[in-house]
C-alpha cells in the first residue's frame, strides 16, 4: 500500500488512487484519451507530478494543452515501442484521474520487487495528495517539468 497524507489523514484523492484503473495499451486509445481530457479541459485538472510539490490550483485549458503536447511527445519518444502501455486512467469513457509512468523509471510496477513503483504523473479533477515518492523526482525530469510549469 502507497501511503498518501494530507495533513495527516486520507482523502478522496487517496481512495481514487488506490481503486482500479484500465491500461492504455495502444497508442490510438492513448490519442482518444488526449482527446477526451482536452475536450473537457475545461480548468477543473490538476496535474501533478509526483516528487514535487502538489499543485493547490488546476491548470488552466492552455497548460493542460501544453502538458498533453509534451507528455506525449516524451512518451513516443523516450517509450519507443509499438504499444503505450505507461498509462492508466480510471474510466475510459469519462476519466477523472489518469496515471502517467514515466518510461525511464517504470522497476516493476506490478510490484512483484517489494517496491512499488509510483507513476511519474498524474491528472486528476481532485486535488492532488503528496504521494511519497520511494525515488527523488530525477533532476532532468525536474528541469521537464519546470519548463512547462515555471515557478
Amino acid at each position: 500500500m502507497i501511503a498518501l497524507v494530507q495533513h495527516g489523514t486520507t482523502s478522496d484523492y487517496a481512495a481514487r488512487f488506490q481503486g482500479g484503473f484500465t491500461g492504455i495499451l495502444y497508442w490510438h486509445q492513448l490519442d482518444a484519451l488526449w482527446k477526451r481530457l482536452r475536450a473537457s479541459g475545461d480548468g477543473h485538472w490538476y496535474v501533478y507530478a509526483v516528487g514535487a510539490a502538489p499543485p493547490e490550483q488546476p491548470v488552466t485549458a492552455a497548460e493542460l494543452e501544453r502538458f498533453i503536447t509534451e507528455i506525449d511527445h516524451l512518451l513516443r519518444t523516450e517509450h519507443d515501442f509499438d504499444y503505450c502501455g505507461v498509462v492508466y486512467v480510471d474510466a475510459i469513457e469519462s476519466p477523472e484521474m489518469v496515471k502517467i509512468y514515466d518510461p525511464n523509471h517504470l522497476g516493476s510496477s506490478c510490484g512483484s520487487s517489494g517496491l512499488r513503483v509510483l507513476p511519474g504523473w498524474v491528472v486528476s479533477r481532485l486535488p492532488p495528495v503528496d504521494l511519497k515518492a520511494t525515488v527523488p523526482l530525477p533532476r532532468s525530469r525536474r528541469r521537464w517539468w519546470q519548463a512547462i510549469f515555471p515557478g
